[in-house]
């Protein structure tokens, strides 16, 4: 069998010595034709290889360069340098893939994010890279244990839609039709879309939270995890047009409920990273203080990456309503002295500088919102009981995390028929094309809620990476797609 190896990291942290063993990995770097640092991606840490003088021939040795593969059989022995316990000393050393160094974009030095993402094939084989998604894999991994122990159903929900959960409009088309202009059309002069592949217009989901409703009204907890998609074109750090999102869904949970689930399932994610890629979130830490140093000395944050993880997970999140949130800020320094880019007043849809501000400087930990005005949240929201005309609210939550803003939207969905019908007239949402979703107030309504936490600006959070397209394999942004 030709892959009988064994992976670096679980060599690194074994201290048994004089036993035989085979790597396989990349060269990181090759000194004085005897040093070779060899990486397999299971850790940021090399393996000192050890090809003493003459094992090798001149062409072997010309061939090992940054970027190589090499398999490699030798003897596990005691290290003398510094930083690991053993190294391997090398009886075979056979090449499997060159690497013209000339060519070969990863030289070892520093390279700047910018200069990765135009490289995001080849970017995982950095050590920064090689955190963030291990972390992210660990993160992934994390979701479904959680949802798992807690007997939560997984539900696959469509990728293709015709409807279009948030109301929104910014959906990429789904088409087989022509695009040259010749696809037939209507009556009205409209692409005839029943001559399409699914008989009508069909779009990419921009979340599977309607669906998802459906099972919890037979399963009680549900939860999706999948990608989604927004047509959106907003060019900055913190959106893309394809991301992944995690809804959970419960039958018999109201708003307080709601913010309860979603508090432990952030802290979760947060404590299964720290228990299982420490390594790795040091490596972030020690990146990210390196980072803050190049920022005036008032945009630092105030913590290092680690140290605002265990902020994150041993602190209760700060809840306050939506005009109270308002209010802090109209009262704040910030808004006296006109900081704020944009205004603020009872009735907007707050700003990630808004959001920031609450978590960064008011609060100092992450902070749950609720009680936003019904006129800039989904239909699908419940309406609060008891508000004064002008100034009714939902029963909406946000939670907003240090450094990205909002990192969790939610609510308790609204279980009244009549009112729920009322609003997507309000909202101008054809009443009769979603009868499959209002069947689930027919037929054995309870009240319910639900959030949508964007798995990416979760990475982000516990990677410190401060551009989403970091932290995600292959970025697609306004006219990037690449790959």
């Amino acid at each position: 069998m030709f892959n009988k190896r064994i992976k670096v990291k679980e060599l690194l942290q074994s201290e048994q010595t004089g036993h035989v063993v085979t790597v396989m990995g990349w060269v990181r770097t090759f000194r004085n034709n005897q040093f070779i640092a060899l990486n397999d991606g299971s850790t940021n840490n090399n393996l000192q290889v050890v090809a003493t003088l003459g094992l090798l021939d001149d062409a072997t040795l010309k061939n090992i360069t940054t970027g190589a593969s090499l398999k490699v059989t030798g003897e596990v022995v005691a290290s003398l340098g510094k930083g690991q316990k053993v190294e391997l000393k090398a009886n075979t050393i056979e090449l499997l893939g060159l690497s013209d160094a000339e060519k070969y974009p990863l030289q070892p030095k520093k390279h700047s994010l910018e200069f990765l993402r135009e490289i995001a094939h080849l970017r995982f084989r950095t050590n920064t890279f090689g955190s963030v998604f291990r972390v992210r894999h660990s993160l992934a991994f994390a979701v479904h244990q959680f949802f798992n122990e807690k007997g939560f159903v997984y539900l696959h929900t469509p990728i293709i839609t015709s409807s279009d959960a948030e109301g929104a409009g910014e959906m990429f088309r789904v088409t087989t039709l022509p695009v040259d202009g010749s696809a037939a059309k209507n009556e009205s002069g409209e692409i005839d879309f029943k001559e399409d592949f699914f008989g009508k217009s069909t779009n990419l989901t921009v979340s599977g939270q309607l669906e998802g409703e459906l099972g919890a009204m037979a399963f009680s907890e549900i939860y999706t995890f999948g990608p989604t998609f927004r047509a959106e074109n907003s060019n900055t750090a913190r959106h893309l047009a394809e991301f992944w999102m995690i809804e959970p869904e419960v039958a018999f949970n109201d708003i307080e409920d709601n913010m309860n689930l979603a508090e432990e399932f952030i802290q979760y994610l947060i404590r299964y990273a720290m228990k299982h890629n420490m390594e790795d979130l040091e490596f972030l830490d020690a990146r990210l203080a390196e980072e803050e140093k190049q920022k005036p000395q008032a945009e630092r944050s105030e913590m290092g990456l680690i140290e605002k993880l265990k902020f994150v997970t041993d602190n209760q999140f700060e809840r306050i309503t939506y005009t109270e949130a308002i209010q802090i800020l109209l009262d704040s320094p910030a808004y006296k002295k006109k900081k704020f880019k944009y205004d603020v007043s009872w009735g907007i849809d707050m700003q990630s500088e808004h959001e920031r501000y609450l978590v960064e400087k008011h609060f100092k930990k992450p902070v749950i919102v609720t009680g936003y005005p019904a006129a800039i949240k989904a239909f699908y929201m419940r309406m609060n009981d008891g508000c004064e005309p002008g100034k009714e609210t939902v029963a909406a939550m946000d939670i907003l995390a240090p450094g990205i803003g909002e990192i969790v939207g939610g609510s308790q969905r609204e279980e009244r028929l009549e009112k729920l019908e009322a609003r997507m007239k309000d909202f101008h949402i054809p009443v009769e094309e979603m009868s499959w979703y209002l069947d689930t107030r027919r037929f054995g309504s309870v009240p319910h809620a639900g959030f949508g936490l964007g798995f990416e600006r979760m990475v982000q959070f516990v990677s410190g990476m401060t551009n989403i397209r970091d932290v995600i394999p292959f970025a697609r942004t306004p006219k990037n797609c690449e790959f």
